[in-house]
């Protein structure tokens, strides 16, 4: 079916998982890669802003957040002034993206995050505003006491340029809601994206992995995504997301192995025909299982991050100071057989390194030279 370019359906897509040789899934999994993208794998120089991990929710899942309570307990709430500081760092960099999510809070209200988007596009309008998830939106936006639909229109016209992909968790109500219960449904997330690509613009999807749920629940988070993906093509990319047990609720569960990292990829490249792009986010699993993934169907590694995201160093992951340059980036894909290509968020080259020798990589305007600009 799949060598044929025919969907798969739900039941085959749960016998991929439960029976699927590793080896034949990456197989599969590659082809569909390659009818898409080739040899390229892409990547792209961005770095993150969040504005703060207290937040009223408590997903059990989360190593990341502090409650209101828990203020000053290795917890941080930035101020619009504080956050502007961290865009400007990036001035004499060729940075296309910065990524902006967080926790929840009642002062990051509406009117603080319009103000916010707003001055970043005034102080360098070509950079690409990457914010907010449907968590957060849905928070806002009740809290304004406006439609979804009022709501993303005013985000759009305030300068975001697009949305990331979390928040999605798993959209199966009985098991959100004993992981991310409180926060918004599954149908809320989807229908916040339904509106955004309505808008015409585009955004990302996530699904996190490896804590209560079963095949069947990924399958139906993926036939979801894909459904959504048919009527509106606004997605770009889909990002699983593994779960990590340190210094949260769920720290009982063991964490799934990467045989189990790499049959998601897979079965998601291949269940997910209608998406044209996976991503490893390679500071969640570490770069090596990263280099590995682009085997198994992945063709998108994210970017430089610069030391700017502590989501997963938090939760225990590999990866404990997240950054890599250029360079590095460029290396990790050339050392498995991958074509570089350096992109912005809407997958337009920015730089193509597949075909560039050694010598040549210094006329890149210094770009696999640049210093890595940390926010510790």
């Amino acid at each position: 079916m799949i060598v044929k370019g025919q969907r798969l359906s739900t039941e085959e897509g749960v016998f991929l998982y439960e029976n699927g040789d590793l080896a034949f899934l990456g197989a599969l999994a590659n082809l569909v890669r390659e009818r898409k993208n080739g040899d390229k794998t892409y990547f792209n120089r961005n770095f993150h802003i969040e504005p703060t991990n207290l937040c009223v929710y408590t997903c059990s899942f989360c190593s990341y957040s502090r409650l209101i309570k828990q203020r000053g307990d290795n917890s941080w709430e930035y101020t619009l002034d504080e956050m502007m500081d961290i865009v400007k760092k990036y001035d004499d960099q060729p940075v296309t993206e910065v990524h902006i999510v967080g926790g929840v809070l009642p002062q990051y209200d509406l009117n603080f995050y319009l103000d916010f988007f707003r001055k970043i596009k005034a102080h360098r309008p070509e950079l690409h505003l990457k914010a907010l998830t449907p968590v957060e939106f849905h928070y806002i936006f009740k809290k304004a006491k406006i439609s979804y639909e009022e709501g993303m229109k005013m985000i759009k016209e305030s300068g975001v340029d697009s949305l990331p992909g979390g928040g999605a968790e798993i959209f199966d109500p009985e098991i959100r809601d004993q992981i991310a219960g409180g926060k918004c449904s599954g149908e809320e997330w989807l229908r916040i994206h339904e509106i955004w690509h309505g808008l015409g613009m585009r955004s990302n999807a996530t699904m996190l992995y490896g804590h209560i749920e079963n095949y069947r629940h990924r399958i139906d988070h993926l036939e979801q995504l894909r459904d959504l993906q048919e009527k509106t093509g606004g997605f770009q990319t889909f990002i699983p997301l593994k779960f990590r047990n340190e210094g949260n609720q769920l720290s009982h569960l063991p964490e799934v192995s990467v045989i189990e990292d790499l049959k998601n990829y897979a079965v998601s490249r291949i269940f997910l025909d209608n998406f044209d792009h996976i991503k490893a986010y390679w500071p969640m699993i570490g770069r090596n299982t990263a280099q590995i993934a682009l085997g198994f169907g992945v063709d998108d590694i994210d970017g430089t991050i610069d030391d700017t995201t502590k989501i997963y160093s938090m939760a225990g992951s590999e990866e404990k100071n997240p950054a890599l340059s250029t360079r590095d980036l460029v290396m990790m894909i050339r050392n498995v057989g991958r074509q570089p290509v350096e992109r912005d968020t809407l997958y337009n080259v920015v730089n193509d390194f597949s075909g560039v020798t050694f010598e040549e990589e210094k006329e890149f305007r210094g770009y696999l030279d640049l210093p890595v600009v940390s926010n510790n």
